[in-house]
């Protein structure tokens, strides 16, 4: 791979506030991964920019700013579109606690990429000159493909135990190698990872989901160096062929799609019981919702995907009243994503067509939308009931789940007559209903 300056194209709101800053007599550059994606031919979304100009300095420059971190050197410039740039003094690290650390201003642009992560993302780029500036050989490293730690790799872990996991997103991100010193810093820093914060944590993971079309290598990555084992012990042993679903299960994109994303996460969980892979998302202070949905797609493929896994093995299907109980218990609005986790799954096993997978598809999804598996579907509801004698309250919940039950394994039962005839029944002698019902 080779690379042409010329690509590098800098919006011109960009080059509108890096010309300010310079007639102001400030050096300012654009850093990071702008740079780095733009060399890449990558889809660009943020420019930032470094500059010699104090974070005062930069507010007395520009009407419109935003103090995004003004005790780290860092100032929002909102361009003439009215988009945020964050503008950056030059600066150094004086002292770090493993994760955030304490920065002075006087730096010089050297000493300012010296602080920075990895060598593809330390490449400056006047966008008023259109010159490079790469003191750590960021260009080679693009080239060859690979991440590689700035100066000594465990330092650069020491200061900040997320370069760990940044480093595996990115290797995975752009199919890249990790060099081996960085890689050997990464698995030394493992124990470590305590140190960030659970919802730091779970941004990794959500990003690592969202931006890697196959999330499988970067996971394997976190198992492999003892990151799993540190921050989510649940996954510690997660295997090869469970993290290689979530390949086959589309990203959220750009446009973020929640059920995407639960999905793949539902994926990363299926070889946990429905209650501990929610408690380990509590733990990473994923959202409530998000919870809800993971916890209970993985219960029941917990519950379900060994009997349907072993019924496809044979070429098989359930009958229709037992694919109308698994549509009951999964929920007629989580069948969708129930099946695609399996199919995902599915699609690793040799022995099972992927012909019989999508007949499966088709006649449970048609039984969850077509026959009634839910109160709300039965031709009687509580109004019905207690116009017939019974009372509000406790009994009248049973008797409704007791008919639903009975029509899951019967839809013919679903009159209004009959089912009323069978309340009668139960509220008389319950066994003598459910007798009635198998006959």
């Amino acid at each position: 791979m080779t690379f042409d300056e010329r690509a590098l194209r800098v919006p011109g709101p960009v080059i509108e506030l890096a010309r300010t800053l310079q007639d102001a007599g400030f050096p300012t550059w654009c850093v990071g991964g702008a740079v780095r994606d733009a060399l890449l031919g990558l889809p660009l979304l943020d420019w930032d920019l470094a500059t010699a100009a104090t974070p005062a300095e930069v507010r007395r420059l520009f009407r419109r700013t935003i103090p995004v971190g003004i005790e780290f050197g860092t100032v929002g410039v909102l361009d003439r579109d009215g988009r945020m740039h964050e503008v950056t003094t030059f600066r150094r690290d004086v002292q770090t606690d493993g994760r955030h650390a304490v920065v002075e201003f006087g730096a010089s642009l050297d000493q300012d990429l010296a602080r920075r992560d990895f060598t593809i993302n330390a490449i400056a780029f006047d966008p008023i000159a259109r010159r490079l500036h790469d003191p750590f050989a960021g260009r080679e490293d693009l080239v060859a493909g690979v991440v590689r730690a700035v100066g000594v790799a465990e330092e650069r872990m020491r200061e900040d135990r997320l370069r760990a996991l940044r480093a595996i997103r990115f290797a995975s991100r752009f199919g890249f190698s990790i060099d081996a010193d960085t890689w050997q810093a990464i698995r030394s820093s493992a124990s470590h990872l305590t140190r960030l914060s659970p919802e730091r944590v779970k941004q990794e993971i959500d990003k690592t989901l969202d931006q890697v079309e196959a999330p499988s290598q970067a996971f394997g990555r976190w198992r492999d160096a003892g990151a799993f084992a540190a921050v989510v012990p649940a996954l510690r042993d997660v295997s090869d062929d469970t993290l290689a679903a979530i390949d086959r299960l589309p990203r959220p994109g750009a446009v973020t799609r929640p059920l995407r994303r639960s999905l793949r996460l539902a994926a990363l969980f299926s070889e946990l019981e429905g209650k501990e892979a929610e408690r380990a998302l509590k733990a990473l202070r994923a959202s409530n919702q998000e919870i809800g949905v993971v916890g209970i797609v993985v219960d029941r493929w917990r519950r379900f995907g060994a009997e349907l896994t072993a019924q496809l093995t044979s070429g098989g299907l359930p009958g229709d009243p037992a694919l109308r109980r698994m549509a009951a218990d999964i929920g007629r609005l989580r069948v969708n994503a129930f099946l695609r986790l399996g199919a995902a799954l599915w699609a690793g096993d040799t022995r099972i067509a992927p012909a019989v997978v999508r007949q499966l598809f088709r006649r449970l999804m048609r039984i969850a939308f077509r026959d009634p598996i839910e109160v709300a579907d039965l031709a009687v509801d509580g109004d019905d009931l207690r116009q017939h004698g019974l009372r509000a309250g406790p009994e009248l919940g049973r008797v409704l789940q007791k008919l639903r039950q009975l029509v899951i394994d019967d839809p013919a039962r679903n009159t209004r007559d009959e089912l009323l005839r069978l309340a009668a029944d139960l509220v008389a002698s319950p066994s003598g209903a459910e007798e009635q019902a198998g006959s």
